[in-house]
């Protein structure tokens, strides 16, 4: 009998997480910002998720954007048995998942004949060679001219020194006996000793024993999937675009997109260095070096459409932005791969003060005054560096909110229900980026009581203990465990009065609430009194 999982992890279901790497409008703003048309400001939209995993990041997407059709396909029963289990109470009905394999899945009846975007989200390079021959064949035939694939792989030379590890690592648990998850500990448990051991690859690669430790902090479920699978390969650039380029794409930029700023990522020595190379793929190879690159998070195109000049300005005036982080005035520390990066208060502080009034058109920032005297390549600089991290983010256009936040509220009230049992969803849909907002369990829950009346902050944090309680649940203050329920329900309310005051007001300028939007205004204004 073959095996159906092909040597990929399958004895431990993957992570729940969200990766906004997978946004829509992040996806075209990533093209914008390089200079490149694209064609997801459309009607009819098609997305397609290869390897989706649990399926969480595709149900969360589809609900933040009910106007595009997704499609997510993944080989494990249970991954998708599951995703297709929360699209069902959030009444998804613009997301299909697809249990099949890389090589059957082209001939999935009900597909569409083609997509916008096609995403592979930690797949690439946790593959064998074969699977990304039918990766690329189902790119080739799938993708529509113009389209977008978001592909993220382990790379080189980050990965270099750790990659004896990962094989030692893998070959004890092999050889191993017992579940899955013991021969991992075991596995884990003989590096570490091997490590302590000293010797000659430890001593020379000091940052071997590190990532060891990294690791022996991580999730069961993320290690396995990680560092266990037979097939395990960090690329380099020249090599993944090859491969990419066989299925007709071209490289547009990182959807990490500080990455795309050679001024905030080299000195001026290194930027010399890398304008010397003339060819774009070797350039983003020699970066990758200077960085010591081990993870990268890429879109490729299908024919690339440069703007002109003028079609650039007007793709930029066009763009939405949203504030995602709260900003109250004052100077905030801008870092990047451990770097601070220079932006005057003078510049962002106009910005995220005009933001705090609602998302807004670059157009219409620039009619207020916003950017004050700046050059425009200052500007779009600026804007690049505060969606970088995450101060901002590209919004969706007003048209088709309502419908949006219907489908996001239904998607909500599923996740926010799921946390009266666990904290394993962390994420909610907002209708303005079209992507995931971060809140955790507790938040959650305040949320929830809200939605069922509850007006204060002492109220939610009762029900949420109410709910707590009988499951064992104890909250943690300064590394104790709280055992009373006097100082659970303390820290509950100290925790809602501050989510009320700071996160509250966030969530609802992103559209993240579990109430009608007719409702919110009066229970906004309790929260806050």
């Amino acid at each position: 009998m073959t095996d159906w999982t092909s040597g990929y992890v399958a004895g431990i279901d993957y992570t729940f997480d969200f990766h906004r790497q997978l946004t829509p409008a992040l996806l075209g703003f990533t093209a914008t910002a390089q200079g490149h048309r694209h064609g997801l400001d459309g009607a009819g939209l098609t997305y397609c998720e290869l390897g989706c995993g649990q399926g969480f990041s595709a149900n969360l997407l589809a609900a933040a954007n009910p106007h595009i059709e997704f499609h997510a396909m993944d080989f494990s029963p249970s991954h998708i048995a599951g995703a297709a289990e929360l699209a069902q109470e959030a009444a998804l009905d613009n997301m299909f998942f697809h249990e099949r394999s890389f090589e059957d899945f082209g001939d999935t009846s009900g597909l569409p004949a083609s997509f916008d975007i096609i995403a592979l989200h930690g797949v690439y390079s946790w593959v064998s060679e074969e699977n990304r021959q039918h990766i690329l064949r189902f790119i080739a035939d799938r993708l529509k001219p113009g389209g977008l694939v978001y592909v993220s792989s382990n790379t080189q030379p980050g990965w270099a020194a750790a990659m004896p590890l990962r094989r030692i690592l893998a070959a004890r648990a092999e050889q191993g006996r017992g579940t899955l998850q013991d021969r991992i500990r075991e596995a884990m448990a003989f590096g570490r000793q091997l490590a302590g051991a000293g010797g000659g690859y430890f001593e020379r690669n000091p940052a071997v024993a590190a990532r060891l430790e990294h690791m022996a902090s991580m999730p069961e479920n993320y290690v396995a999937h990680e560092y266990f699978n037979k097939d395990w390969t960090p690329f380099f650039f020249e090599d993944l675009a090859a491969e990419l380029g066989t299925a007709k794409l071209s490289f547009a930029g990182s959807v990490s997109l500080m990455d795309n700023l050679d001024c905030v990522r080299f000195t001026p020595e290194q930027r010399a260095l890398l304008d010397s190379e003339s060819d774009p793929v070797r350039r983003e190879g020699l970066r990758d070096v200077l960085l010591n690159e081990h993870f990268r998070t890429d879109v490729f195109v299908k024919g690339r459409l440069a703007h002109t000049p003028r079609g650039e300005i007007g793709a930029w005036f066009a763009t939405t932005l949203a504030l995602t982080r709260p900003y109250n005035g004052g100077a905030l520390k801008f870092h990047h791969r451990s770097q601070d990066v220079p932006l005057a208060q003078a510049e962002y502080a106009p910005v995220l003060q005009a933001l705090s009034q609602g998302p807004a058109t670059v157009r219409s920032l620039l009619d207020q005054g916003a950017f004050g005297t700046m050059e425009w390549g200052a500007i779009t600089r600026m804007l690049t560096v505060l969606a970088g991290t995450g101060q901002i983010a590209p919004a969706l256009p007003q048209e088709g909110l309502e419908h949006r936040t219907a489908a996001c509220r239904a998607f909500n009230l599923a996740v926010c229900k799921r946390a009266e049992e666990s904290d394993a969803l962390r994420y909610l849909a907002s209708p303005v980026t079209g992507g995931g907002v971060e809140l955790d369990r507790f938040e959650q829950l305040f949320l929830l009581a809200r939605s069922e009346g509850l007006e204060t902050p002492a109220d939610w944090a009762a029900l949420a203990w109410r709910i707590l309680a009988p499951q064992g649940q104890r909250l943690q203050h300064d590394g104790r465990v709280l055992e009373t329920e006097e100082e659970n329900l303390a820290l509950l309310r100290a925790r809602a009065g501050n989510f009320a005051a700071r996160r509250l007001p966030l969530c609802e300028s992103l559209g993240v609430t579990l109430e009608d939007s007719r409702q919110a205004p009066a229970q906004a204004q309790n929260a806050a009194a």
